[in-house]
């Protein structure tokens, strides 16, 4: 294992000294490391698969939907021109992803622990701010 290792020292050396690292995207600028001290050990490494693959967990994606549904209504409200009808429905459509949501939590076991309760209000926290 040695050698495997001192080989691949040598190689990385010698491609830096033919500049082949300085044309790469972030070049020269800090990394942008992930905070996830808020998920679990377990849930870590899929999470960060799961973004890699441009996929989010289920229950992400139904506080993003929460997040659009809660907007639209509180748009209904101040509008004043919106129908009725229609700020019902989408009042209706938001209880059914919250009940969703907190019988996902459930099934997962996740709906008293205090760490995915925090994270999950980071996540709020940043779609509010990205809408």
């Amino acid at each position: 294992m040695a050698i495997l290792s001192w080989l691949a020292e040598q190689r990385i050396q010698e491609a830096m000294r033919n500049g082949e690292f300085e044309k790469l995207p972030g070049h020269g600028k800090p990394l942008e490391l992930e905070d996830l001290s808020a998920v679990s050990e377990e849930l870590r490494m899929s999470f960060k698969i799961m973004k890699n693959a441009g996929l989010l967990p289920e229950e992400v994606t139904l506080r993003a939907e929460c997040v659009t549904l809660e907007q639209l209504v509180a748009a209904c409200h101040s509008s004043g021109t919106a129908a009725e009808g229609e700020r019902k429905e989408l009042e209706a459509g938001l209880t059914l992803k919250r009940l969703r949501l907190q019988e996902l939590m459930r099934q997962r076991g996740l709906e008293n622990s205090s760490a995915f309760s925090d994270y999950g209000d980071r996540i709020q926290a940043q779609l509010t701010r990205e809408s």
